[in-house]
């Protein structure tokens, strides 16, 4: 479980252009829950990921994890426990480095470094059987250079990464943004297939309505660092991409645009 307790967090403090983007905000996250965030820019979507991440700091407030009270831990030690899947599909991989060479050092994440080998013949193995279950023929391209794939490829390949070791959370940070509607499809496929097997606790912020509504059993939609909308189970399964628009209608009004 992930909460937020009392979170506040301001930019540049103390000038003309002080922004307050969260005042006591709390959220809770179930396990296993795949949670959908929508909203507009500027909403506190990504700034949210964040502050779970280690990213960036909070003036106030605590993040717990399972008990445990990560709010002071650096961002490189949260990365054992979580998963993170970026827009740019460049970010979440290594392009001078080959497939294989990638998948290792995501198989090693949070391992002591010493003078053992990096891998191993049965761990080659299983890396191409993952590999295979993407359906894009990286099982056998284990020695190409992964800046040589398309970007569909490497957002696949970066969401296979980031669960290659048992994490707690996975964060997708507008993970099919930068791709075409078909590659995108088979991300979002692939992403639903992943977090079902794995059972992972999931965060994805997106900017598509569609995605938000038929995946996961929760969606919330921000808006000036607060949840306006927050339905889970059956209450998400009955909301429409109109609610949602609606919602984003009545907000824009309300803002003078």
């Amino acid at each position: 479980m992930l909460e937020l307790r009392n979170i506040n967090k301001y930019y540049n403090p103390g000038t003309v252009n002080e922004m307050c983007l969260f005042e006591d905000f709390n959220l809770t996250i179930q396990e296993q829950e795949f949670v959908s965030v929508v909203g507009s820019n500027g909403s506190g979507k990504t700034s949210m990921l964040n502050i779970i991440c280690g990213s960036i700091p909070v003036d106030s407030g605590r993040i717990i994890i399972n008990g445990q009270d990560i709010s002071n831990m650096p961002e490189f030690k949260r990365e054992r426990r979580i998963g993170r899947v970026y827009q740019n599909p460049a970010m979440g991989t290594c392009p001078s480095m080959t497939i294989l060479e990638n998948m290792s050092l995501a198989d090693n994440k949070g391992k002591p470094f010493n003078l053992r080998r990096g891998t191993t013949k049965s761990r080659i193995e299983y890396y191409r059987e993952s590999l295979s279950e993407l359906n894009l023929g990286l099982e056998d391209k284990l020695q190409v250079p992964v800046g040589s794939l398309s970007g569909g490829q490497r957002q696949a390949m970066a969401l296979l990464m980031s669960t290659l070791t048992p994490i707690e959370f996975l964060i997708l940070d507008e993970h099919t943004a930068a791709l075409d509607p078909k590659t995108a499809e088979l991300i979002m496929m692939l992403t639903d297939k992943i977090v079902k097997e794995k059972k992972i606790t999931t965060i994805m912020v997106t900017h598509n309505l569609r995605y938000a509504v038929e995946f996961g059993n929760r969606l919330i939609m921000m808006h000036r660092g607060n949840a306006v909308i927050d339905k889970v189970g059956k209450s998400k399964t009955d909301i429409k991409i109109d609610d949602i628009l609606e919602k984003f209608n009545e907000i824009s009004i309300e803002c003078g645009n």
